[in-house]
């Protein structure tokens, strides 16, 4: 198969008989050639086909005007908002986004980050997997001088900036919230507290308990994945309390949805019997019947605010390593699977 030639700023410097330099400064919107000469040479450009090497131009500039971004998932609401954000902000400052997923494994997480730093982004976004348990991958980074934010599951590294949600505040708040509805024996269904924002929350429910001189128990804490099996086992461990509780705060709506339909499928009445509080704020919990109380996990923000802090930092606007922790705001949405009668 032949491939036509490709067309360099030589062919449109000849084709209209100016300098190679001056084409080169009128297709990058040089302010040292005139109009009528630059709209000449974009249209001759465009004419001929003419595609800009930006790989070349890069490395020349020692710049790619991309940043990667590493994620523990995609098949995630929370996730795909978070994009959302930082594809909003990346798009406004003329960079683009690649894209990389872990599928909660280190060791495609450390590939990943090869993978972007030997592509030479300007800067990085990542959610760290569960498995992950160092950061050694992202020291190449910080040795050059790439800024790195991490966001939602975080963790304390050179040379990076973290953005997230204030997750023991917001575990107290959802635990608050059941045993304002009269809820005194509490379950919290959670992922591995190896990662700081389930042990934040953790803390978040067991403070919560301590102000209001509850009890707490191991069973009443449920370790597993963020699965559907997981949000079923959890249900089935439930149903075997005695007494049964009769409040449930899950740290993911998508478990806590599916732990919600198999108590119900098991007679148990929400919120009367058991009430309910998820995390995220997921479309989800409009969907369920009675619709499901949620923290609000604000990912299309916390998207925004970590590619703005990295363009920023990038064009010289803020240094961004003055700055540790970033905490957005977020707020309980109280929906019928909480709501008592009066907190009876």
């Amino acid at each position: 198969m032949n491939k036509s030639k490709e067309i360099t700023i030589y062919d449109i410097a000849k084709k209209l008989n100016i300098a190679p330099s001056t084409v080169s400064r009128g297709l990058q919107d040089s302010p040292e050639i005139g109009k009528k000469t630059k709209k000449m040479i974009v249209d001759m450009a465009e004419k001929m086909g003419y595609r800009a090497n930006l790989t070349a131009r890069s490395l020349r500039q020692q710049q790619t005007e991309t940043i990667g971004v590493i994620v523990h998932e995609l098949n995630s609401n929370f996730i795909n908002s978070v994009l959302a954000g930082i594809e909003k902000v990346t798009t406004e400052a003329g960079y683009d986004i690649l894209i990389a997923h872990s599928s909660e494994s280190y060791l495609k997480e450390v590939a990943n980050a090869k993978n972007l730093f030997h592509r030479r982004v300007d800067g990085v976004i990542s959610s760290l997997s569960f498995e992950t348990m160092d950061l050694d991958h992202f020291k190449p980074f910080a040795e050059r001088n790439v800024p790195v934010v991490f966001f939602d599951r975080v963790e304390e590294a050179e040379n990076s900036t973290a953005v997230v949600i204030d997750n023991v505040k917001c575990g107290y708040i959802a635990t608050q919230h059941l045993i304002e509805q009269g809820c005194r024996k509490l379950v919290h269904v959670t992922a591995p507290l190896k990662r700081s924002l389930y042990a934040q929350r953790f803390e978040g429910f067991k403070k919560a308990l301590a102000e209001h001189k509850l009890k707490f128990a191991d069973n009443q804490l449920i370790i597993d994945d963020l699965s559907e099996r997981a949000g079923v086992d959890a249900a089935m461990k439930i149903l075997k309390m005695k007494p049964l509780p009769d409040g449930v705060f899950v740290t993911n709506d998508f478990v806590a949805a599916f732990c919600m339909r198999t108590l119900k499928e098991h007679g148990i009445a929400i919120p009367d019997t058991i009430a309910i509080v998820g995390f995220n704020n997921d479309p989800v919990c409009k969907l369920m019947e009675p619709a499901m109380t949620s923290i609000d996990d604000p990912g299309r923000d916390i998207g925004e605010i970590a590619a703005r802090t990295i363009i920023n930092h990038l064009k010289g606007i803020n240094d961004m390593n003055r700055t540790n922790t970033i905490t957005v705001r977020s707020e309980l949405i109280v929906r019928g699977s909480s709501r008592r009668a009066k907190g009876s």
